[in-house]
């Protein structure tokens, strides 16, 4: 030990290597390699993820809706009942698998049953002929044929489903319901919904028959030359507005007497006047003009 010290001494720093050769590293042993927390961590956070992602998915394809009619709760009978009355009373013009015979009918892939619904419940179709305009008549099918048709229909096709359950606004929609009227519908129907011809032989119909169903059918289906107006370009609520302003404008009634059109604020009185005046001045012209 003394030794040691007086080496030191000697060499005026402290040796790297002990007096027995071996370093002080060796003498403790070998040294353990480092684990990196690094990865331990990115591995647990991986599986975290993973676990997140899969319990999404479950949640999603347990409560997300399909495009088929079945997720609407329509059950096989019907779906099987559904293609049966197709087979027989669409298939011709439609094809067998709704994609289109051309020169007899359109693609119904992608239409929905809301388009089968306004179509079928207008008595529209079955088509009589191949005109550009189809009139409403009397339905061929029943309220749940029809639904049955349209339920198959969406089952091979998909696309916007049967509106269901309360598709009229309250009365404080009205307003709302008036000036989106006015705004896209007004034009081609009319401000009195009576309908007006439009270009290359088609007519934009008479709302005065239509139902709550029948009406948001057709503004999801957009038949014929009607445009389309998914619940990003009206919302649902708008679409009840507007429904609720139609159905009132047709039960409401006008107290003085004939509506004239629903043209504004004029009286009967007014029409009668300047009608009356008008025949008496062509039977004085017409006396007039005689009696020369």
């Amino acid at each position: 030990m003394n030794d040691d010290i007086e080496d030191e001494v000697e060499l005026g720093f402290e040796p790297a290597v002990s007096a027995t050769g071996a370093s002080e590293e060796r003498a403790r042993g070998p040294e353990r390699p480092r684990r990196r927390p690094g990865i331990r961590r990115r591995i647990g956070a991986t599986a975290i993820m993973l676990a997140a992602l899969a319990s999404m998915g479950g949640a999603y394809a347990a409560f997300a809706g399909t495009s088929g009619a079945s997720s609407t709760g329509t059950s096989k009978e019907d779906l099987e009942a559904g293609r049966q009355l197709y087979d027989v009373s669409c298939i011709t013009c439609h094809g067998a698998n709704l994609e289109g015979i051309k020169g007899q009918g359109p693609t119904l892939i992608g239409a929905g049953a809301a388009a089968a619904y306004f179509q079928l419940s207008t008595g529209r179709m079955p088509a009589s002929g191949q005109g550009a305009y189809e009139a409403r008549k009397p339905a061929k099918f029943n309220e749940k044929q029809t639904e049955q048709i349209a339920a198959y229909i969406q089952s091979v096709g998909g696309g916007p489903q049967i509106p269901t359950g309360n598709l009229r606004g309250g009365p404080g929609t009205l307003g709302v319901g008036g000036t989106i009227f006015r705004i896209n519908c007004a034009s081609c129907h009319g401000v009195t919904e009576a309908g007006a011809p439009l270009s290359a032989g088609k007519i934009a119909p008479s709302l005065r028959d239509a139902t709550d169903r029948q009406i948001y059918s057709a503004l999801l289906s957009g038949p014929e030359s009607m445009p389309v107006f998914s619940d990003n370009t009206i919302t649902p609520e708008e679409k009840r507005a507007i429904i609720a302003y139609i159905q009132t404008l047709k039960a409401s009634k006008d107290p003085g007497g004939h509506g004239i059109g629903r043209i504004g604020p004029v009286s009967e009185a007014i029409v009668i006047w300047v009608g009356g005046v008008g025949a008496l001045m062509i039977m004085i012209l017409w006396i007039g003009a005689k009696n020369r």
